[in-house]
């Protein structure tokens, strides 16, 4: 399965079979992706961060990936400089790519009763490649910070 698969696959699988919104499909999806384990806290933690509990403020899709960077640079052993440096980056590429970081720019009609459930799925599931391609980056230009001394 490719990763434009897996991705397609999970994602329609969180916000259709579980309800799940997209900072804890972000989470999910990057976790699995590099084989890290969160705890059901970090989930918990998630559950109102789809545009600030749809008060349309900073994006989930931000949020999760960003939560996710300071967890598998943590496991990692990356100092958090250089965690907090590639944060900004993300959101700044994020920005960027998609115009804004707000759900209110990004979903424009908003949290209302009448729209369709999950309407940014073809938003996440671009947005989560791109995070998976810039973790990945990330992550190979500082494996040498994981290494432990002899």
């Amino acid at each position: 399965m490719s990763i434009t698969e897996f991705i397609t696959e999970q994602t329609h699988k969180y916000y259709w079979e579980q309800d799940l919104n997209c900072a804890s499909t972000t989470l999910r999806i990057l976790s699995e992706h590099f084989g890290v384990e969160l705890n059901s806290q970090v989930f918990d933690a998630a559950i109102g961060m789809h545009g600030a509990g749809g008060y349309q403020a900073q994006c989930g899709l931000v949020e999760g990936a960003l939560l996710f960077i300071g967890i598998i640079a943590r496991a990692k052993g990356i100092p958090d400089p250089k965690s907090i440096e590639f944060c900004r980056k993300l959101a700044e590429t994020f920005a960027a790519s998609y115009g804004s970081l707000e759900c209110k720019y990004l979903r424009p009609q908003g949290f209302r009763s009448e729209n369709p459930p999950h309407i940014c799925e073809e938003l996440t599931c671009k947005a989560i490649t791109k995070e998976i391609e810039l973790i990945s980056s990330w992550l190979e230009i500082n494996k040498h910070d994981n290494l432990e001394l002899v």
